[in-house]
């Protein structure tokens, strides 16, 4: 049997839950699958570096509560998303619902 070292790893809650279900799924253990995870990360940095490039990095957006401005975390740094160009700074429709219109059989928008 291969010698193991414990690790504690801190997972958000929504992730937690994927890789539990994932581990049900495929009748692993969560460690066997955060193991190959964690090893294909390592031995293959050319994919991930790939896969970054393609889509980018996720970040968690926090508001800031005296600007109501967006910021990420960047380099240790806290950094503003207000004057990025990139960004869409109004709300999104999906998130309103009492602005959201969905049509009828005959075709006509209706309020949900």
């Amino acid at each position: 049997m291969q010698e193991r070292q414990k690790v504690t790893l801190y997972l958000p809650p929504s992730l937690h839950r994927q890789l539990k279900i994932k581990a049900a799924i495929e009748g692993e253990s969560m460690s066997a699958l955060v193991e190959r995870a964690i090893g294909f990360y390592l031995g293959h940095p050319e994919v991930v570096e790939e896969v970054e490039a393609a889509y980018g990095k996720t970040h968690q957006v926090h508001i800031c509560p005296e600007c109501n401005a967006a910021m990420v975390l960047r380099d240790g740094k806290m950094v503003s998303l207000k004057n990025q160009p990139t960004v869409v700074e109004e709300e999104l429709p999906l998130l309103e619902k009492a602005n959201t219109v969905a049509p009828d059989a005959s075709g006509q928008l209706l309020p949900c």
